[in-house]
């Protein structure tokens, strides 16, 4: 007999045995047989696990001249799959009627998504970008925002008495003119103009359910809550 490495199929279809051994420099994590005779014998068994192992870590040698390490996390254009979970009451509203919402996420940033019954959510793609992109919007979604937070915005109307921020996914919100800026404004159109991209921080609810947004209480260029921070230089000990 005769035991062959890397067998071509021609071999494979013409011969008694095809065997496949899969491991580390450490042993073997997994073995593959199709045989077409009654048996082998035990002097074959040794040969062959002798033969993979030597292919193996000559093999394991040539990718360690490319690659020392385990990445510590995957190629940005490596494919993938990630899992993340919504409540079951906000499916609807990911799929959006007729599907209009899921397909949009799926045209604009390329990642497949599938959803089940009971809100585990499958995002994939072979860029991580599109994934996180993918990600987001579903998260923006399925989540509600948080009093206190600071969100990216899009100012989407401008009126008299302030302006309407897309602030969450597709939740909207106002920014009354007396929260635009810390001096006093006189006119909406003044500050912003609608496609503005700007930063909010959510205060709350009005007596009419409305979300109520301030931008003065934000500063515009680096995100930072200038409430918090007049708060903590308010509270903080005075020198001796």
């Amino acid at each position: 007999y005769s035991i062959l490495s890397d067998i071509l199929g021609d071999e494979d279809h013409l011969r008694d045995m095809d065997f496949k051994v899969a491991g580390t420099t450490n042993g073997i994590t997994a073995l593959q047989m199709d045989i077409k005779i009654a048996g082998i014998t035990e002097a074959i068994m040794k040969q062959a696990l002798a033969q993979a192992k030597d292919g193996r870590i000559h093999i394991l040698g040539e990718m360690a001249k490319a690659l020392t390490n385990a990445r510590a996390e995957l190629g940005e254009h490596a494919p993938r799959i990630e899992v993340l979970q919504i409540p079951t009451d906000k499916i609807r509203e990911v799929i959006g009627t007729g599907g209009k919402v899921i397909r949009e996420i799926v045209e604009k940033t390329g990642a497949k998504v599938n959803i089940e019954d009971d809100g585990t959510v499958k995002v994939a793609s072979a860029n991580g970008e599109s994934i996180r992109a993918a990600i987001k919007w579903i998260k923006s979604i399925a989540s509600d925002p948080e009093v206190g937070q600071i969100y990216d915005g899009t100012v989407v109307k401008v009126m008299e008495f302030g302006a309407f921020v897309n602030f969450f996914g597709p939740k909207d919100g106002l920014v009354h003119i007396s929260q635009l800026a810390a001096s006093r404004v006189q006119k909406t159109s003044d500050v912003v103009k609608e496609g503005d991209k700007v930063k909010v921080k959510l205060l709350g609810l009005d007596d009419r359910g409305k979300v109520r947004l301030s931008m003065k209480a934000v500063d515009q260029a680096t995100g930072e809550d200038l409430e918090a921070k007049q708060k903590a230089e308010n509270t903080a000990p005075a020198a001796e």
